[in-house]
């Protein structure tokens, strides 16, 4: 059969489709293979992908008018997907991060001196809508620039009623507007000053105001709590992620990244949370109480590698046989717009190997958001959210590290990035 095409990419080096997984997450010894083919090709018509394969064998199938790409020498993989971002505040915080750094200061210590959260709460409120559209159009131009093309993105920067309204309604309109695809979290974050001595108030307030109206308007497809020492305790946890079930929307839980706080057997005691993050301080055993669910846990290299120098035990959890995930934590508090760098960090201080960290940001992360039927490998049916990277070989993010190596970018089958600038220009 004769196949039409836009585009084709050859002669790619290591062509790493990540195929056959769209059913399950890989675990284990599976997150090592990255259904790699040497002189790969992927071809594109209408913005999905209609041939993968050797480049020789692609070609064979093709009818003619297509344009080409030539990969040669490159690594070519799906789009990176990051499925952990606090995307929308404004002001930045890079005082404090040195204070932890240098001196020793606590994220808690720096919370009850009015800054951390409170700060970005404070000048997030405000900032414009039209404002706050264009501080974070950046921060997305950023992800797109290294590769990535879906992300998760969480609210929690305002809280207040109309606050996390807001915010999700300028996800709603960056993702109608910008290349990159955002999957909206409506999230149960800071406290603020105001509800310090009554957090239990502010609870009843998301659970019976904010989390139906935000349902009720189709605003987020997931609910996330900030289930830490200092924030939301496990009772609160539960009763706002229960509410956001029963108003229809799916559960993640943030877990363990300032210290013990129980948050993941509570998850596994709720059920099915589709992915529980950070995980740094949690014991194994209440790993183990997620065995046999469909959830995923998400590793945030950049918090451990910023603030506490202690990162989740990844290759525990990996031998253990659970479905893992990276994503970058991009928040007021630290800033790493780049799945290159999560990479880097998951093998060089996760002991994660080149190939899991890279099934970790791209067809495991899809399925931390529930998009493995259309992203996160080349597939022919799959989107064609496609990265050509300046390296030989998927080991290079490891070796060759701190700068960009992507070369361009596809999504939806439209270039939108050459060596480091966005572009509208036509394939070529």
């Amino acid at each position: 059969m004769v196949i039409q095409a836009d585009f084709v990419i050859i002669n790619a080096n290591e062509l790493v489709t990540l195929a056959g997984s769209s059913e399950t997450p890989r675990t284990k010894e599976k997150m090592k293979d990255l259904g790699i083919v040497n002189n790969g090709a992927v071809a594109v018509k209408d913005g999905k992908i209609v041939a993968v394969g050797k480049t020789n064998e692609v070609l064979r199938q093709l009818d003619t008018g297509y344009e080409v790409i030539d990969a040669t020498n490159k690594l070519v993989t799906p789009g990176l997907i990051d499925p952990h971002v606090h995307l929308v505040f404004a002001g930045t915080r890079e005082d404090e991060l040195e204070k932890m750094a240098v001196l020793g200061i606590s994220y808690l210590e720096i919370k009850e001196q009015g800054g951390g959260m409170n700060k970005s709460l404070k000048l997030t409120s405000e900032t414009s809508f039209e404002d706050q559209i264009r501080i974070t159009s950046k921060i997305l131009d950023k992800m797109l620039i290294h590769g990535t093309t879906t992300i998760e993105a969480k609210s929690g920067y305002e809280m207040t009623f109309h606050g996390e309204i807001k915010q999700l309604e300028i996800i709603k309109s960056l993702n109608e507007s910008h290349p990159l695809d955002l999957v909206p979290t409506f999230l149960a974050q800071g406290i603020p000053p105001e509800y310090e001595d009554n957090s239990d108030l502010l609870v009843s307030e998301i659970a019976e105001k904010w989390i139906p109206e935000i349902a009720k308007r189709n605003l987020a497809e997931y609910a996330d709590v900030f289930c830490e020492k200092g924030y939301y305790n496990l009772e609160q946890t539960r009763r706002i992620l229960l509410s956001a079930r029963k108003h229809g929307l799916k559960l993640r839980n943030h877990c363990d990244w300032l210290a013990h706080s129980g948050g993941t057997r509570l998850s596994a005691e709720i059920g099915d949370i589709v992915s529980v993050d950070h995980l740094i301080w949690t014991p194994l055993e209440e790993v183990d109480a997620l065995q046999g669910q469909k959830t995923i846990i998400v590793f945030l290299p950049t918090s451990p590698f910023c603030y506490v120098n202690k990162y989740a035990p990844a290759r525990e959890i990996i031998d253990r046989g659970m479905p893992v995930a990276l994503a970058t934590d991009v928040s007021a508090a630290n800033m790493c717009e780049s799945m290159q760098m999560m990479m880097t960090l998951a093998v060089l201080r996760m002991e994660m190997t080149a190939a899991e960290a890279l099934t970790a940001s791209t067809i495991n992360a899809a399925h931390s958001i529930n998009r493995a039927h259309e992203i996160g490998s080349l597939e022919v049916g799959k989107k064609a959210d496609i990265v050509l990277f300046d390296a030989p070989n998927h080991r290079f993010f490891a070796y060759n590290y701190g700068i960009n190596l992507v070369e361009k970018v596809l999504k939806d089958g439209n270039l939108v990035v050459v060596r480091g600038r966005r572009t509208d220009s036509d394939i070529s």
